[in-house]
């Protein structure tokens, strides 16, 4: 009886060991972690200048003198440098007739060189790779990108890939977010992820206003970056994903077509902006906070933070309707040291930075990434990272929030925690030294600011 007291006692622990050890090791390979990361530096040649820019105005024989004045008094007031970058077609002069060359070229030399340095950085061959994700909203060539890349570095025939397309200035977390759900299923896993734009065959040559705009803020760029399951490389991460929050408002009609690719009245294709957009943007970006909070914020922050909803809920004195506005101006510096936000326009990170009540300080990075950079969409959150750490401000343990917005409409956040010091120059390298500059002054000002008074 004794005996069979023992070995029953044996498997019993036996048992429960297993289950805590396999509860355990499902636990660990359920994170996510980043690698590393190589945000695009395109050559000097493709720099837009001033007078380039100016030029390419000017190529424009459709364009009156009010919307001459318009785009320039856009351009004056961008927050853009003369540092940022473009497509060869453009600097050309080919902007009106792209061919499908200059649209390969442009993405492939993004996706080559990021791709070469990443893996030539972690170490790791392209045919260890098990999946790979591309985002690139507004070019969908057949084969596809994800095909291309698997072509040029031999990966494995089981590879696991997605062509993203459409998913606009937020895609970088909805890629994310794809390969977070596949590290739930495959343990030990690698993801290569690369996040671009295509500018080249999307340059708006009429002259509907609402269209003009991107012409004025988006510019070339890119980013690649490598994603792990894997505990064992844990102590090579950088960062490792705290939580994920999507919110997709596009069942509303305004939502959704606030922000779309048509065309104007002469058929020439553009991406309008509507004058709904801001409204639209604080809907989502509201309905983004709201799932994020409890899940950022420390316990007495989110008990304050639940009163408040509570009192917008149950009081309706006009007191309370002004209140309701700020309802989620929740302290989110009580959670998160620093904050990736979309450098989607000056406008834009200045609403989100009052929105959050951040400061000079927290908002710098995104503001000297549009000077620098300007909008490279999807992968602009890099490009801000990548400041962060040029100026060694990401320290071990330090919590870095990403947010961005796009088409849809869609605003989409990630947490991330910070596993060690980090302190590498990336594309910042050569410029991080002259940043932030005494002033930001408009490059176009000096000699385009007559403009403004006309």
């Amino acid at each position: 009886m004794e005996l069979l007291w023992m070995i029953a006692t044996v498997l019993f622990l036996y048992s429960s060991l297993s289950f805590l050890w396999k509860a355990f090791d499902c636990r660990r390979n359920q994170n996510c972690y980043l690698l590393d990361y190589v945000c695009y530096k395109p050559s000097d040649d493709r720099k837009l200048s001033t007078e380039l820019c100016s030029d390419v105005i000017k190529r424009n024989k459709r364009l009156s003198m009010p919307d001459y004045k318009f785009l320039l008094k856009v351009v004056v007031n961008s927050g853009i440098s003369e540092e940022t970058y473009g497509p060869r077609s453009i600097i050309e002069g080919r902007e009106e007739s792209p061919t499908l060359d200059d649209c390969d070229d442009e993405v492939d030399d993004c996706m080559h060189s990021t791709l070469d340095e990443l893996f030539h950085r972690t170490g790791i061959s392209p045919g260890d790779v098990d999946v790979l994700v591309v985002n690139i909203s507004m070019f969908a060539p057949a084969p596809s990108l994800t095909s291309r890349i698997v072509n040029r570095y031999k990966m494995r025939e089981d590879v696991k890939t997605f062509n993203l397309s459409g998913m606009g200035c937020s895609a970088s977390p909805i890629a994310i977010d794809l390969v977070n759900n596949v590290f739930e299923t495959r343990k030990r896993t690698l993801a290569v992820v690369i996040t671009s734009e295509s500018i080249a065959p999307n340059w708006y040559c009429g002259t509907d206003k609402s269209m003009m705009l991107g012409n004025c803020l988006f510019r070339s760029g890119g980013c690649s970056f490598m994603l792990t399951n894997d505990p064992s490389l844990k102590h090579r991460a950088k960062m490792r994903l705290k939580c994920l929050v999507r919110a997709h408002s596009g069942a509303n009609d305004d939502a959704y077509s606030c922000a779309m690719q048509n065309e104007d009245t002469d058929g020439r294709v553009g991406f309008h902006l509507s004058k709904s957009l801001p409204k639209v943007a604080v809907r989502a970006f509201t309905e983004n906070l709201q799932a994020l909070a409890p899940k950022v914020l420390p316990v007495g922050e989110l008990a304050l933070y639940v009163i408040r909803g509570l009192r917008h809920r149950l009081r309706r004195s006009k007191e309370t309707k002004a209140y309701a506005g700020t309802a989620v101006r929740v302290n989110f510096k009580s959670g998160v040291e620093h904050f990736c936000l979309h450098t989607g326009g000056a406008a834009v990170i200045d609403a989100v930075g009052s929105a959050l009540g951040l400061n000079k300080y927290d908002v710098e990075p995104a503001r000297m990434t549009l000077h620098r950079w300007g909008n490279t969409s999807a992968s602009s959150l890099w490009y801000v990272l990548g400041y962060m750490e040029a100026k060694k401000r990401l320290r071990r343990k330090d919590r870095v929030l990403m947010l961005s917005f796009g088409a849809g409409f869609k605003c989409n956040s990630c947490l991330w925690e910070v596993l060690r010091d980090l302190e590498d120059g990336g594309a910042w390298e050569d410029s991080i030294q002259a940043y932030p500059p005494q002033s930001l002054v408009n490059p176009f000002m000096d000699k385009f600011g007559w403009v403004n008074e006309a």
